[in-house]
């Protein structure tokens, strides 16, 4: 087991690509604290009749108070972090000319800011610890734009992707290390709003010729906070059946 004993922080666990990454690091015997808004019973009832170890902490991500305070709960039940994977993501349409400022900072907070508070609350204990990986899940989009979505949501994720750089050159002397998946044309709940034209477009601009599956991130994710990619960080990985190669 690749994760056996470590601690896993997740937010935006409750669903789609988040839920496929705690699913596939808990079977790799991490322990898995969620970080939700609201109380996901079903998920927790699951996972623990497989005999995984998981709790839930009611948490605002938006809040520094609230992320700086479920840490701590965390590490008062569980002694310890290793890893925080930043997932959570709010997903925008709407065009600039009809963008309202309540919609771009909405968008900015979950995606950016709700990161850069989970990373600064649970920083000190893995500096602490001179150990620990930190996953930021960005997009494609950050690399090459979007005609489809709002230009806050492409915006947010390049500055994720960003933020992954300069925090994996200012934390490496405390042996943290800082990756990011960018994900594209994933089965989940945000492509299940396009048309079947639609899908057929995006699948015929991808060279393997087909979506992807959360598990298939969840696959690289894991990759990343393993020790099997110990000398890699600052990296984007495209999980994206080769629509962007770069």
């Amino acid at each position: 087991m690749r994760l056996k004993g470590k601690t896993v922080v997740i937010t935006g666990g409750n669903k789609g690509i988040g839920k496929a990454i705690a699913y596939r690091f808990a079977s790799e015997g991490a322990r898995i604290a969620f970080l939700a808004r609201r109380p996901i019973v079903e998920i927790l009832a699951d996972m623990h009749s497989r005999g995984f170890d998981a709790i839930a902490i009611q948490t605002r991500i938006t809040s520094y108070v609230s992320v700086e305070k479920a840490i701590k709960s965390i590490i008062e039940q569980w002694g310890t972090i290793d890893i925080l994977v930043n997932n959570a993501a709010s997903f925008s349409r709407e065009p600039m000319l009809e963008m309202t400022l309540e919609a771009w900072h909405q968008v900015l907070d979950i995606n950016l800011n709700a990161a850069f508070y989970c990373s600064k609350a649970i920083l000190p204990y893995l500096v602490k610890n001179k150990n620990g990986v930190i996953l930021n899940i960005s997009s494609v989009t950050a690399k090459c734009g979007d005609n489809e979505a709002a230009p806050i949501y492409t915006t947010s994720k390049g500055a994720l992707t960003t933020l992954t750089k300069s925090l994996a050159r200012q934390l490496a002397p405390y042996n943290i290390r800082v990756n990011a998946v960018a994900p594209h044309a994933i089965v989940t709940q945000m492509g299940s709003e396009w048309t079947e034209d639609k899908r057929k477009q995006v699948v015929s601009s991808i060279p393997l010729g087909r979506m992807g599956e959360p598990e298939e991130v969840a696959s690289s994710a894991l990759f990343l906070v393993s020790d099997e990619a110990s000398f890699i960080t600052g990296e984007t990985i495209n999980v994206n059946g080769g629509y962007l190669m770069d």
